[in-house]
């Protein structure tokens, strides 16, 4: 498929500062280099879409809606930066249902991409798991983890694997635009 390159960003632990099945948007907080790190992607002409598996949905310990104000309010303080996100996709079920759309698969992935008219093997996955990791080699695109978030439990057997390893989102476009 030809498109445009794409960083497809986890949110929780990777762009917002990781509150465990965060629920509530007044508790958004962005985290660390995350403005800086976008602004340079975007600056840079990467489309920016977040993928977001939200397995408290499905364990039901909040609604949709509630996952979708949070996303909201994340948007929200972006667009404050002047940061736009061209896409929002999120997977509301529990790791042991049988959906595609749970990282590490692709389904979100392949969405974004007919949605938005990408070129996955031209993108970037960045994250603070190995599900994200894990998902940019279901998609054919590369990946890399920061250990902000969950990622310091991931990090040596990322490296191990020759997974690039970032602190921050601002460290890891530094990576991607170098």
């Amino acid at each position: 498929m030809s498109g445009r390159p794409a960083v497809l960003l986890d949110r929780d632990g990777t762009i917002i500062v990781e509150r465990d099945y965060l629920s509530d948007p007044a508790l958004v907080e962005l985290e660390t280099g995350a403005v800086e790190g976008l602004r340079a992607l975007a600056e840079a002409g990467f489309v920016l879409a977040v993928l977001t598996n939200q397995s408290g949905i499905g364990r039901g310990y909040f609604d949709l809606m509630a996952a979708k104000a949070v996303n909201a309010r994340v948007a929200e303080l972006l667009a404050a930066e002047g940061i736009v996100i061209a896409g929002w996709y999120l997977c509301p079920h529990a790791p042991d249902e049988e959906c595609d759309c749970r990282k590490p698969r692709p389904g979100m992935a392949r969405q974004a991409a007919e949605e938005l008219g990408l070129d996955l093997a031209r993108s970037w996955v960045i994250g603070d798991k190995s599900s994200d990791v894990g998902l940019a080699d279901a998609v054919g695109a590369r990946s890399i983890l920061v250990t902000t978030g969950h990622g310091r439990k991931d990090e040596a057997a990322m490296r191990a694997q020759g997974v690039p390893v970032c602190a921050t989102l601002v460290e890891a476009a530094g990576l991607i635009l170098a």
